[in-house]
């Protein structure tokens, strides 16, 4: 039996993962429910500190960052008027870059990103952030119905331990990489860690 190929394989429809020159660097939903609520996710820090060099790095290269942030509930997940909605510090927006502000876990449902990128005029995304199954995987499928081409990094990315429906728990660790799988076979291109797209 033949190794599977990807469906982006199948339909010659894959691409070469970007890099930070050529492309946008797309920031999802990096805030404190994820490091210190109740959504803390067991890979944040690596996570973090993947996502810290990328923003470095585009930074440096002058590449369009673009950070969405999640408006949860009041008093609640993500609350977006408590120290759980704010940005984590080492990979908070600087004065001057362009956040996006959602409520959805797609980020192009109700805002105005794709005009935003429509006008930094790059086709290519770079995308990191959280969660891998949740809001990552929500905006990075419907990039494709807008046309942009994604570039997922790995290690930049992490989500949570989840309840099964048998009762059991899915680890966040292979949560994330069933996920990260499934984006990889129709949706976008894949590196295992930031260094692979400084260049």
């Amino acid at each position: 039996m033949s190794h599977p190929k990807t469906l982006l394989q199948l339909t010659g429809r894959s691409h070469a993962p970007a890099t930070l020159k050529t492309a946008t660097l797309l920031v999802i939903d990096t805030q404190e429910e994820y490091r210190s609520g109740v959504l803390k996710l067991p890979q944040v820090e690596p996570a973090v500190a993947e996502i810290a060099k990328l923003l470095d790095a585009a930074r440096a290269m002058g590449t369009p960052i673009v950070h969405v942030k999640h408006l949860g509930i009041p008093d609640g997940v993500l609350d977006p008027r408590g120290p759980r909605g704010a940005h984590i510090p080492e990979v908070a927006p600087l004065p001057g870059e362009l956040v996006i502000e959602k409520r959805l876990p797609n980020a192009f449902s109700g805002t105005d990103l794709h005009e935003r990128l429509q006008a930094l005029g790059r086709l290519d995304l770079i995308v990191c952030g959280f969660m891998t199954h949740s809001s990552i995987s929500s905006t990075v499928r419907a990039t494709k119905d807008y046309g942009y081409r994604c570039t997922m990094v790995n290690a930049a990315c992490a989500t949570r331990d989840l309840p099964t429906l048998d009762g059991q728990v899915i680890s966040g660790a292979e949560m994330h990489r069933f996920e990260m799988i499934a984006l990889a076979d129709n949706f976008a291109a894949v590196v295992e860690q930031a260094d692979s797209l400084l260049n």
